[in-house]
């Protein structure tokens, strides 16, 4: 499983089915686990459904581009830009904005290389990404993350909830056990981000996921 960089250099990336030949299922997957709803909570958190002043904002792991389309149907006037290794994803997710008419920008390049400038984002959204990564990468991506959102900024992240329970105890995968809340929280905090908190713990028929939040220290030079 590899992909390219925006500098061009090969690195494995996890898709996001888990086979790149599985990529046709994902929209249909996500339309039957209902992550629709979940997409339009995430929007909520961030307060991106109003009247709010946050203009630029960025996806990392944008796949499809589903959490986008939702977000670009609503405040198609935003800056958005989509982050993803997966060129098969990207062409999914650009086509599906130029049939709507959305003005949304998407870019292959790998969370922890963001090719975009210190302090230039109100808003970096992640959507059921985070346990993709291994530890060490997930710390890079999360410093990167700081970089990129202006001081006072927002992070808003939906992921799975790996606290191991029941059935899936034994047979609970490496990365997704990795997911646990106070892994991730603790990643936020190690990562220099502020105001780090859990923003609620839900059910889907997938299974268990949870949303946070945290901010770039506001008083930071950009």
């Amino acid at each position: 499983m590899t992909g390219q960089t925006h500098a061009g250099a090969r690195r494995d990336y996890l898709p996001a089915m888990g086979r790149h030949w599985l990529l046709p299922l994902y929209d249909p997957f996500t339309r039957l686990a209902g992550v629709g709803r979940i997409y339009r909570q995430l929007l909520d958190r961030a307060h991106l459904t109003d009247g709010a002043d946050s203009r630029r904002i960025l996806e990392i792991g944008c796949g499809t581009g589903n959490l986008l389309t939702t977000l670009g149907r609503r405040r198609p006037e935003l800056a958005t830009v989509g982050i993803d290794p997966d060129p098969a994803a990207l062409r999914k997710a650009r086509r599906k904005a130029a049939r709507r008419g959305l003005q949304i920008r998407y870019e292959q390049a790998f969370a922890d290389e963001l090719p975009v400038a210190d302090a230039s984002f109100d808003r970096v959204l992640s959507s059921f990404m985070l346990h993709h990564l291994e530890e060490d990468e997930r710390l890079r991506t999360l410093r990167e993350v700081r970089r990129v959102l202006r001081p006072g900024g927002e992070l808003h992240v939906v992921d799975v909830d790996g606290t191991p329970s029941g059935h899936n105890r034994r047979h609970q995968h490496p990365r997704v056990a990795g997911s646990r809340p106070e892994l991730v929280l603790a990643a936020l905090r190690e990562a220099g981000l502020a105001e780090v908190a859990e923003n609620g713990r839900h059910q889907a028929r997938f299974g268990g996921y949870v949303f946070y939040r945290a901010t770039r220290p506001d008083g930071e030079p950009a």
